[in-house]
């Protein structure tokens, strides 16, 4: 059943996918406050709910996120030392940190431009689908501003420092196409198809070990900041824990009767 009480954030869940849709297409869906609130209680929800196994981000519109939305931020000489640090730990890096988070697979359908926060967001995304009129922006630099949200820790993870200083720096749009090159986005599709694909990955992944995707997206995710020692031994015990579930004694036990798996998520 679609959620009627938050409009600016559509939420409905379908087939054991939550799909969360940023809903103000009039402003290219730049991210409010509440609307970053909203979405961080959904994926906390989701990781949460066994009956929900993937989660989708959209938009509606044009954008995907064209950022932040300042209108109504304080003026710097209106802060003190402290506000600004704190402003940003509470919103932006808690925004994606959530995504990252999600103990579900999170899949970006970016539809359209996807600028400042809103490209973060798309990054931070376990697997990013994008429109062929997608773009994707790291607007900080033409305002005169430091990237935030996570993204001088995302980009050289994905795409490595020098390419991520040169989008960083020059702030130029880079089309779905160089995006996918770049290794930013997993598939470029037709306008028309990004629903369908969006759906088809979403609910495969539904189908799935989800215990065993948690689990592989936390090593994943914590691989590039620790030593070998560390992630042999975070890998180690992700087996174990992984192994007192029900969906990996299915799948061994579909192996050896020869059938296909039949996955509960649990």
């Amino acid at each position: 059943m679609p959620d009627v009480l938050h409009t600016d954030v559509l939420h409905t869940v379908e087939n054991g996918v939550s799909w969360i849709t940023l809903n103000r297409p009039e402003a290219m869906n730049a991210v409010t406050w509440d609307q970053r609130e909203r979405i961080m209680a959904l994926l906390d929800e989701a990781s949460a709910d066994p009956d929900v196994r993937a989660v989708v981000l959209t938009a509606t519109g044009r954008g995907f996120c064209a950022g932040a939305d300042l209108r109504g931020a304080p003026a710097v000489s209106e802060t003190v030392p402290g506000d600004v640090a704190r402003t940003i730990r509470r919103g932006a890096q808690r925004f994606i940190g959530a995504v990252m988070d999600c103990e579900k697979p999170v899949i970006a359908a970016v539809n359209g431009t996807a600028a400042g926060i809103g490209a973060h967001l798309a990054f931070a995304c376990d697997l990013v689908l994008a429109s062929e009129s997608a773009r994707f922006i790291e607007v900080f630099v033409r305002r005169g501003l430091v990237p935030d949200g996570g993204g001088a820790y995302l980009l050289p993870r994905l795409i490595g420092p020098q390419r991520a200083k040169e989008l960083m720096f020059f702030g130029d749009a880079v089309s779905a196409a160089e995006a996918c090159g770049m290794g930013l986005v997993n598939r470029v599709v037709p306008a028309e198809e990004l629903s369908k694909t969006a759906r088809e990955w979403a609910e495969r992944l539904a189908q799935g070990p989800t215990r065993a995707l948690a689990l592989t997206k936390q090593l994943v995710n914590a691989s590039l900041d620790v030593d070998r020692a560390a992630a042999f031994a975070a890998e180690a015990a992700a087996q174990e824990i992984n192994m007192t579930t029900r969906d990996a004694k299915e799948g061994v036990a579909s192996f050896v009767e020869q059938r296909e798996a039949r996955y509960e998520g649990r």
